[in-house]
């Protein structure tokens, strides 16, 4: 497998969306389109340097889809603290065009190896609150579950947790708080109304953000979310303390 350095004229083509260049340095080096980018402590496909942060680089729809044609690997996936594949970055930059591009490639919708907790594409898309590239997953067909239908409000979803026939395994207290919290940091009131219903802690802290739903919210700019929470007993971490 051919490796490059990062400062490899391939990847400003990608990056600036010079598909004149981008194509005859294809045609021009064989194995460069599968190529590994390396500098030395992580590397990654150019289908990651063409859906890097902070994504939407100019023709990236067409960069990825020469890159693709030329015989890029739709599941490559980045070698470093974590694996995350292509689709996992155009969800985390919100690169809703390039995700479906990727999707129609093939590429593998529900892949683990994602930042946060070695999930899917759509773990990071919710987690960053790229709201756009979320919808489009679950359109497409991503699995959820019941942090995903919280957090994007899928009521639906959500309340089959919960009741109906085929529901899934009823989720613990812990769950029912996380998926709380997801519903404050989504903005989705009817979602959050009815877990608290179910039990849910209004001032719960994930030990992996020092935040309250209240924060959440307040961080999603949902203010009536934000008012609401208030008159149930929500309170800010720093009122806590």
């Amino acid at each position: 497998m051919l490796v490059i350095k990062n400062d490899h004229p391939v990847t400003a083509a990608v990056r600036g969306g010079d598909l004149p260049a981008l194509r005859r340095m294809l045609i021009e080096e064989p194995g460069l389109a599968t190529a590994r980018v390396d500098d030395g402590r992580t590397s990654r496909t150019l289908l990651h340097v063409a859906t890097d942060w902070p994504g939407h680089y100019p023709n990236g729809v067409a960069v990825v889809t020469a890159l693709i044609a030329a015989g890029a690997e739709v599941h490559g996936r980045f070698a470093g603290p974590h694996t995350e594949t292509a689709l996992h970055w155009a969800a985390s930059t919100d690169d809703v065009d390039v995700l479906d591009v990727l999707l129609d490639a093939g590429a593998d919708i529900d892949a683990p190896g994602a930042v946060i907790g070695s999930g899917t594409p759509l773990d990071d898309a919710t987690a960053f609150a790229q709201w756009n590239a979320a919808h489009r997953l679950v359109e497409r067909g991503a699995a959820t579950t019941l942090w995903h239908a919280a957090t994007l409000g899928l009521a639906d979803r959500l309340r089959g947790y919960f009741a109906g026939a085929g529901r899934p395994s009823p989720p613990s207290l812990p769950e029912i708080n996380n998926a709380l919290w997801g519903a404050c940091h989504g903005g989705q009131r009817p979602a959050a109304e009815f877990l608290l219903a179910q039990g849910a802690d209004v001032n719960w802290i994930p030990a992996w953000e020092r935040l309250t739903p209240l924060d959440a919210a307040f961080r999603s700019e949902a203010t009536s979310l934000a008012e609401w929470l208030r008159g149930r007993g929500g309170r800010l971490a720093a009122e806590l303390r």
